[in-house]
């Protein structure tokens, strides 16, 4: 068991003032869950998790045990009442997003939310709202924005040394099945959000501008037992985009694609081009022969990156490093509730094209 770590544990180095600890309840335990508690234990001083929330009792007392978090609710409407807790993290089902976080707000925690924002626009407005009443900070977790990768690509961009985004592609696929709960669209939007909701969020981020037109096209390849009862359901998806200032953008997703975690970006500018992001681990690649007999006939092996809690690690850290660091300082955070309501209604637009098999006009959606 990991051993509680009190407030007292840490001090500032050069002046001895106790550090201000923002504390904690993470609401939602399963595998995104423990990445957010690993940083908020381990890695990040002035962090403490002083309570954990899960409908599933077996999961939030393994969890519990494993990081020695003794408070633990199983209704995230008692965590709004423990004045112990300053902040969220909500990792739930995107279902109950809305009703999480508006009472968080309400309650005067802040609140770090994980994607999809929300089932729709309204219910992200809904959120937005209840933050800005309460005057708390809330931070979506696109998580890509704080990855070296990612922040290199877009200080280039901004830069103006490669010229004007002509096209930006981005490629998001999971290894894994999808839990049978996002099966049903009215209940996860499919994988265009669940899977697919960072790079609606990053295509826009490096183009510079809103996405004003989407048209998808989707198939459920891999997912046979989906199709009696969802015959909606896809598992793979191809969106076409257009942005505000012209830019062309395209979003293709797939779960599951069973090689590995395929996180990749492309950005074509005129006067050159940007790749962010590999479906291969770097370092040590080699070639075996497949036939002594035959000269030059081999086959080439490298790692795949198998998952996005170890490809996003440093970036997970970096957004509740600033996260804490916006609330500390009143600031608004790099990602607010504005960039998860556009990329909602991205998604929601690439669902209604692939309903109707023609192209959704967002307008000016905000």
């Amino acid at each position: 068991m990991v051993p509680f770590r009190s407030v007292e544990s840490w001090h500032i180095t050069e002046k001895d003032w106790l550090v201000k600890v923002v504390r904690f309840c993470l609401i939602g335990t399963g595998r995104a869950g423990l990445v957010h508690a690993k940083n908020v234990v381990w890695r990040v001083p002035n962090a403490q998790m002083t309570a954990l929330c899960d409908t599933n009792e077996a999961c939030l007392h393994e969890v519990g045990d494993q990081f020695g978090v003794e408070k633990r609710y199983t209704d995230y409407r008692e965590v709004m009442r423990d004045d112990e807790v300053d902040a969220v993290i909500i990792v739930t089902p995107c279902h109950l997003h809305s009703a999480i976080a508006c009472a968080a707000a309400e309650a005067g925690k802040h609140i770090l939310l994980e994607k999809p924002m929300a089932l729709n626009v309204n219910q992200c407005r809904s959120i937005i709202e209840a933050v800005e009443n309460a005057g708390v900070t809330l931070q979506l977790s696109f998580m890509r924005r704080f990855d070296e990768g990612f922040v290199r690509a877009k200080a280039l961009i901004d830069s103006g040394e490669l010229g004007r985004v002509m096209v930006v592609k981005s490629t998001g696929r999971g290894p894994g099945l999808p839990p049978p709960w996002i099966y049903d669209l009215d209940k996860s939007n499919g994988i265009l959000a669940e899977v697919n909701s960072h790079d609606f969020d990053s295509v826009r981020w490096l183009a510079g501008s809103d996405i004003t037109r989407v048209y998808a096209e989707g198939a459920n390849f891999k997912c046979p037992d989906a199709k009696a009862d969802y015959p909606d359901f896809y598992d793979n998806a191809v969106v076409t985009l257009r942005f505000a200032n012209g830019v062309l953008g395209t979003i293709d997703g797939t779960c599951p694609c069973h090689y590995g975690y395929d996180a990749r970006v492309e950005v074509l500018c005129e006067k050159g081009v940007i790749f962010i992001g590999s479906a291969v681990k770097s370092g040590c690649t080699h070639v075996k022969v497949d036939n002594v007999e035959v000269t030059g006939v081999g086959t080439g092996y490298t790692e795949s990156v198998w998952s996005w809690r170890s490809l996003f690690k440093d970036a997970y850290l970096a957004e509740l490093e600033h996260l804490i660091e916006c609330i500390e300082q009143k600031k608004t955070p790099k990602v607010t509730g504005l960039d998860g309501l556009k990329a909602v209604a991205a998604v929601v637009a690439a669902n209604q094209a692939l309903r109707s098999g023609q192209p959704v006009d967002l307008g000016g959606v905000s």
